[in-house]
């Protein structure tokens, strides 16, 4: 409408708008949206009982909001990035990780002969947190978040460095002390983390976390242990198949990122 209505017209419509037709109405409310001069004629056109009820109304509004709960604040700016990198989920697997290491540690201290425990583990170190970094049975509001547009590989990737960035250093610590090479500790666990957001790209990450690790235990990690052999993939020269493969992975992961915005990869 290019036009003001005319005072008969919104005098009509002020009293219910009951003798104009639809198309009428819907115009005058669009015009009113904009136009600050006809609101103002539309509050002179109300009757009596029209302005006292508005009045009632409005005081009452006044009094339940005096009475009601103050307004919640505003979360503070350095609350949200944490929001969006950390969740409660993910404290207790990389909690129990830790300690999983540290028992591994005293084991061969205790039995030397034993080939590295912690070197064993590495790699499926991290798959926990990362299997409850995207697990909406874990994660009280995850399907919640799953259907937002925050959610996807992006979100699955920073809660995954908030797993390596505890793990990792430990296991760098670890390392160090038991005189194993950092990059053969340390790219198989990358590897194993990238495999596993790859594959749970097709099935989900919390069942691609397990069946890794179950495959880990029970190919090398029990072989290793009973012949007290480091297997081949886990000896020096082996260091640039673990680079490759986690590079490799890493880009199967982020063209399969499409997979990880639907609800059901939420599991």
């Amino acid at each position: 409408m290019t036009t003001h209505p005319s005072l008969a017209a919104i005098a009509e419509y002020a009293g219910g708008g009951h003798g104009l037709d639809e198309a009428t109405v819907w115009s005058i409310e669009v015009h009113l949206e904009d136009c600050a001069e006809c609101r103002a004629r539309l509050a002179g056109s109300a009757a009596g009982s029209t302005l006292v009820l508005l009045d009632r109304v409005a005081a009452e509004l006044d009094r339940e909001i005096a009475a009601g709960p103050a307004p919640a604040r505003q979360a503070r700016r350095w609350l949200v990035p944490r929001r969006r990198w950390l969740v409660a989920a993910l404290l207790p697997w990389v909690a129990m990780t830790v300690p999983m290491l540290l028992c591994a540690l005293a084991l061969n201290r205790l039995l030397p002969d034993l080939p590295s425990l912690v070197l064993l583990l590495a790699p499926v170190a991290p798959l926990p947190g990362v299997a409850a970094a995207w697990s909406r049975h874990l994660d009280p509001a995850g399907e919640l978040i799953s259907s937002t547009p925050a959610a996807g590989l992006i979100m699955l990737l920073r809660r995954t460095l908030v797993v390596l960035a505890v793990i990792v250093p430990v296991l760098a610590l670890f390392g160090a002390g038991t005189g194993t090479s950092l990059a053969l500790m340390l790219l198989p666990c990358l590897a194993f983390t990238a495999g596993t957001i790859a594959l749970g790209a097709l099935i989900g990450v919390s069942r691609a976390a397990v069946g890794l690790g179950t495959l880990w235990a029970l190919a090398v990690v029990v072989p290793t242990v009973v012949t007290e052999d480091l297997p081949l993939v886990l000896r020096p020269d082996s260091t640039l198949f673990w680079a490759l493969a986690a590079a490799v992975l890493f880009g199967v992961a982020v063209s399969r990122a499409g997979d990880f915005s639907r609800l059901t990869s939420h599991r």
